[in-house]
């Protein structure tokens, strides 16, 4: 086996393999997704069986194989989405050699929190230093067996018993302490991060540990409650959901997933058979945890704190998921301060809880009518004023229309006054938004650009195209094309077809482009599929457009030259000539 790379592209499918994530849709020769990887709601992401390629027309403007598929997905280097795949496969990678820093150094800290967490969890059932952490998860009513599903642990109250049995692994100081498991002093000493605390193993959804928390057992004490790793190689917290590795399947199963704030509101539900929680670590809901939620469904069910605190993560969540499309649901407990003490104080009313989450809007206009419980004028207008900028944020226009008239009949006025509302809204922000400074955004592509690419798009997806081909360079040449890059592969294309007279395999002409071409035809070769296909008439008027542009262009190019050249104006007279006739045929099609 000489490549292992392309042997294992071989052997998968890239619309089977891509498909078992997210959704595609057939679209012509290819299939087309919205795209996983940033927020979009109109599909831009196409996928080629034929090419065994993939691409985004959006805002991110990825593209790849199904190796660079999977590193994007879970955020892996390529040599660990390599060894995955052909664990998948049954590709041997003997022969593979990569030196991959990024890789490497994940996998040390991998390895690292994988020792951290044996050693936290030998301390916690092995040595008498682990009672004080034992007697805490029994008066939390954790069982052993629960524990070791979590793999929580307990780290004695000491400056380097961590620090020491890591080195005895062979893990230097400076390591460890990128790692975030030591603390440099400032005298230069370093000593473990974690002393004297409970410890809950942080794991991403392919269940490697990259970071901790851990947790006082002392309720007295001045230091904070808890305290976790820093940001390392391979922890980010605006991406860490606390269980994911333990509830994506559910999830998945389920469609919805609960969202909760700490360990032991994970923790308790799982032991009583619920599956789907998921923690955030914190009150903020970010566009990186709910970008990892959208993997495995479109139902989020918001089920925080009964405090001030935990409304306020409540509203701070909608903006965020509003954006992903999620139907957000809401659970409050009237009878308990979170899922943990819920259960303990009365399972049976927690699963009638569960049974009837309310949908989000409901939720805030609820919360809303019990700040301002009265029927006076000026408590109507405060709720008008609280969740009308809920309701100007709602991109669907049928839940919109059904909260419109909610908030209308609630207040007492027309479904125009809110709507009127509604409109102000918008355009106040509109202006406040125009005074903003610009900044550097990629700019939209001009026209020329897009039907260059679109036309090339189509000419490469037709099977039979001698037509199309035909049509096409009865008007054009290759250097009526803009990029210098389109016309390499266009010169090239042409002479390969002219040898290849009876068919044209496109894989057999893509082999033998320069390796600097392969993704910008890649490229060219899906963007049809992002928009609806023209018609034979339409087709043909794009070519004539695309030979205007290059006429203007080429006149533009004569006028600009300094140097003397007594053909410039016959030049002129003959592209102003070709122009016209070219434009009479635009106006005629």
């Amino acid at each position: 086996m000489e490549n292992p790379v392309e042997e294992i592209k071989k052997r998968l499918d890239i619309i089977e393999f891509i498909g078992s994530f997210i959704t595609l849709k057939k679209a012509g020769r290819n299939f087309k997704a919205v795209c996983p990887f940033h927020q979009e709601k109109t599909p831009s992401f196409i996928v080629s069986p034929e090419r065994q390629i993939w691409h985004c027309f959006g805002a991110c403007g990825e593209g790849g194989d199904v190796i660079r598929f999977l590193m994007k997905w879970e955020n892996i280097t390529f040599i660990e989405a390599l060894r995955e795949l052909a664990k998948k496969t049954g590709v041997v990678l003997r022969k593979v050699s990569f030196e991959d820093r990024l890789w490497k150094k994940r996998e040390r800290f991998f390895n690292m929190n994988f020792l951290a967490t044996e050693f936290f969890q030998y301390v916690l059932n092995k040595t008498r230093f682990g009672k004080k952490g034992l007697d805490y998860l029994n008066s939390r009513e954790v069982n052993s067996s629960i524990a070791k599903k979590f793999q929580l642990g307990y780290a004695p109250d000491s400056w380097d018993s961590l620090k020491s049995f890591l080195k005895r692994k062979k893990f230097a100081e400076e390591e460890i302490l990128e790692n975030g498991l030591i603390i440099k002093g400032e005298s230069g000493r370093y000593y473990d991060r974690f002393r004297g605390r409970l410890i809950f193993p942080l794991k991403d959804a392919r269940n490697n540990v990259i970071a901790f928390s851990g947790r006082t057992l002392d309720e007295n004490a001045k230091e904070a409650k808890y305290i976790n790793s820093p940001e390392t190689a391979i922890y980010h917290k605006r991406e860490t959901l606390f269980g994911i590795n333990l509830a994506r399947e559910s999830i998945k199963k389920e469609n919805n997933v609960y969202l909760v704030e700490g360990e032991f509101d994970i923790i308790t539900p799982y032991s009583h058979g619920f599956n789907n929680f998921v923690a955030i670590k914190g009150s903020a809901l970010t566009s990186e945890q709910l970008m990892l939620l959208k993997r495995y469904t479109d139902r989020i069910t918001l089920f925080l704190d009964a405090d001030t605190a935990g409304e306020e993560a409540v509203k701070r969540g909608i903006d965020e998921a509003e954006r992903f499309d999620f139907d957000i649901r809401v659970v409050s407990l009237d009878f308990a301060k979170d899922p943990d003490e819920a259960i303990k104080k009365d399972l049976k009313s927690f699963k009638k809880v569960l049974e009837k989450p309310v949908a989000i809007y409901d939720y805030l206009i609820n919360l809303a009518k019990k700040r301002y419980p009265s029927d006076s004028a000026f408590d109507k207008k405060k709720i008008g004023d609280e969740i009308i900028p809920y309701l100007e944020k709602i991109s669907n226009p049928i839940v919109r229309s059904h909260y419109v008239k909610k908030l209308a009949k609630l207040l007492l006025v027309t479904e125009g006054s809110i709507e009127n509302l509604i409109t102000k809204l918008k355009r106040k922000k509109k202006i406040l938004a125009s005074y903003k400074p610009i900044v550097s955004h990629q700019p939209k592509e001009a026209r020329e650009l897009v039907i260059e690419k679109y036309l090339l798009s189509c000419l490469f997806q037709e099977e039979d195209n001698k037509q199309l081909f035909k049509k096409i360079f009865s008007v054009l040449t290759a250097g009526d094309f803009y990029l210098p890059a389109d016309q390499k592969i266009i010169r090239q294309y042409v002479e390969f077809k002219n040898l290849k007279k009876d068919s044209l395999k496109i894989n057999n002409f893509i082999n033998q482009l320069a390796a600097e071409l392969k993704p910008i035809f890649d490229e060219v070769y899906l963007y049809a599929s992002i928009e609806e296909k023209l018609n034979e008439e339409s087709l043909e008027k794009v070519i004539y457009e695309i030979k205007t542009f290059s006429l203007k262009r080429q006149m533009k190019k004569i006028l600009l030259e300094e140097e003397e050249n007594p053909d410039k104006n016959k030049q002129l007279i003959s592209l102003n000539q070709a122009l016209k006739e070219v434009e009479k045929k635009l106006v005629s099609l």
